[in-house]
């Protein structure tokens, strides 16, 4: 197959439109040249939250189009491919995405790759890898199940506290490494170039289409701020796609890591002056002044691995300590954020025709969670163990 490097395609899109519109933006990218037809071909889908925010995961119609796509190519053999995190529960979060309702639809089977029945292997690298072997000493594995599929990757526009952007390439992130990914926080950027090096090496065909109708700006990849965007990608290039999208961002693609090493080392093409975009003159959209910006979560694991706390890191992070860590981003996203900042966004956000479309599929219900048992729970006891450690501190102070 050919890939087209630095090759990028955008196209406006509406509501009504937005099935056909993903089929000539993949059409426009040449989609066919980089993906073979005679192996499965499988969609990763992006759930950054288990709960629905414009922007923040793959949209239901981002899914439907590009299956559409697909099959009108000739492409037969399909299969969804979800991960889950420390923090998002894959499993409800299919559902509230709506993104089982359109799998189930087009009778697209989907693999879990958090299930037990998964092989993870040890990965042996075709060329040396910038990081992934140094933070695990003891082997890079990856999971047998995506080695010779062809990958299209289903990232949407916005922005990340660790990464500045997020895209075609952090989309891999949760595919091919398991729990323990967030040891490479601390080398995040040069994780997501080992990464594509692996892709590169393992799928026959890799491509990403990517969802600006909503795009997401400050402390994403969850307590953002939407806009309406109408906007789509789609490139075999996943390095070119993260640039225009940085680009339109407001980023200088060059200036953000991951990017600039990946162009640096011939994966793909990151620097703006050498992309070639099609369809859609982008041009029009000038810079959508996103900044990126950290929640009181980000700020406290960036003092774990880069600033004061860095001496703690494998004590906080690699030890039975760890779940702290998850704990307190479920208790600021799930029990603060959503219900007393994100929720009225999103009734505002259901407003708009995007919002309509999104409630259209399914049952026409969006859930929309207040404080999540689950975490208060935690809170509390979490309230009570500090509360009797303390008062037992006291009591053997008083002893003395």
């Amino acid at each position: 197959m050919t890939t087209v490097r630095g090759l990028v395609a955008a196209q406006k899109t509406t509501p009504s439109t937005v099935l056909d519109d993903l089929g000539k933006v993949m059409k426009l990218a040449e989609f066919e040249s980089a993906l073979p037809k005679d192996v499965t071909t499988g969609l990763k889908i992006n759930i950054s939250w288990q709960t629905w925010y414009p922007a923040c995961s793959s949209t239901p119609w981002q899914i439907e189009g590009v299956i559409l796509a697909l099959r009108k190519a000739g492409y037969r053999d399909l299969v969804g491919v979800h991960n889950d995190t420390v923090v998002v529960d894959t499993a409800v979060g299919e559902f509230n995405n709506k993104h089982r309702f359109v799998t189930d639809k087009h009778q697209v089977p989907c693999i879990y790759l958090y299930e037990q029945n998964f092989e993870w292997f040890e990965y042996q690298p075709k060329r040396p890898l910038l990081v992934l072997d140094k933070v695990y000493p003891k082997g890079v594995f990856i999971p047998r199940a995506l080695v010779g599929l062809n990958i299209i990757h289903l990232p949407t526009i916005k922005t990340h506290v660790f990464t500045t952007i997020t895209g075609a390439m952090k989309n891999a992130f949760g595919g091919l490494l398991h729990r323990d990914r967030h040891w490479t926080h601390a080398v995040i950027h040069d994780t997501l170039v080992d990464l594509l090096m692996i892709q590169q090496d393992i799928h026959p065909g890799i491509f990403a289409v990517m969802d600006g109708t909503f795009a997401g700006d400050g402390p994403g990849p969850r307590a953002m701020r939407w806009h309406q965007k109408d906007l789509l990608l789609a490139s075999a290039d996943q390095v070119a796609i993260d640039a225009v999208s940085a680009k339109l961002q407001g980023f200088d693609p060059m200036q953000i890591r991951f990017i600039r090493r990946a162009h640096e080392l011939g994966l793909g093409v990151g620097d703006p002056r050498q992309i070639r975009v099609v369809g859609y003159d982008i041009e029009q959209e000038g810079s959508w002044g996103f900044v990126q910006e950290d929640t009181l979560a980000s700020r406290g694991q960036k003092a774990i691995y880069h600033g004061p706390l860095k001496p703690l890191e494998k004590l906080l992070l690699r030890s039975p300590l760890v779940p702290w860590s998850y704990f307190a981003s479920n208790f600021y996203h799930n029990v603060y954020w959503y219900p007393f900042v994100g929720r009225k966004r999103v009734k505002a956000a259901l407003q708009t025709e995007w919002g309509q479309r999104f409630k259209s599929y399914g049952d026409g219900r969006v859930v929309m969670p207040g404080m999540e048992p689950k975490t208060v729970i935690q809170a509390l006891v979490a309230l009570v163990v500090l509360a009797a450690v303390g008062a037992a501190g006291i009591r053997l102070l008083s002893l003395r």
